[in-house]
């Protein structure tokens, strides 16, 4: 037996919006390393309430919580990078939470589409 998961016109609105935001983190990830994500994460902040009760909150909050442990392990690596005798350990903090960072908007985008939410 086959099962269908109907989305209504606003649910699947909300589901949209935030398949951009997963675009927008992405985009202005690549292109910026994560200086421009303010701007998707403002947005984030801003639609959340409305996907309340969905399975699209959840991954409102995968994206807040991913873009700020980004930031925390980011300046991690600033400040080994202050040190000057720890520069190889910031090239790597910063690669594996480049890396970390990628991973998540690539887990997140993808079981949005699959209609799962993120835990």
């Amino acid at each position: 037996m086959n099962q269908v998961i109907v989305n209504d016109a606003s649910e699947e609105s909300i589901k949209q919006t935030a398949r951009m935001l997963y675009l927008g983190h992405a985009v202005t990830f690549i292109f910026s390393l994560g200086l421009l994500n303010l701007i998707p994460l403002i947005i984030n902040y801003i639609k959340r309430p409305y996907a309340q009760g969905t399975i699209v909150y959840s991954h409102h909050e995968w994206m807040v919580k991913s873009f700020w442990v980004y930031v925390a392990l980011m300046a991690v690596a600033v400040v080994l990078m202050v040190t000057i005798i720890l520069i190889p350990l910031a090239w790597l903090v910063g690669c594996a939470a480049w890396i970390w960072y990628a991973y998540r908007l690539i887990k997140g985008f993808i079981d949005l589409n699959n209609n799962r939410a993120m835990y």
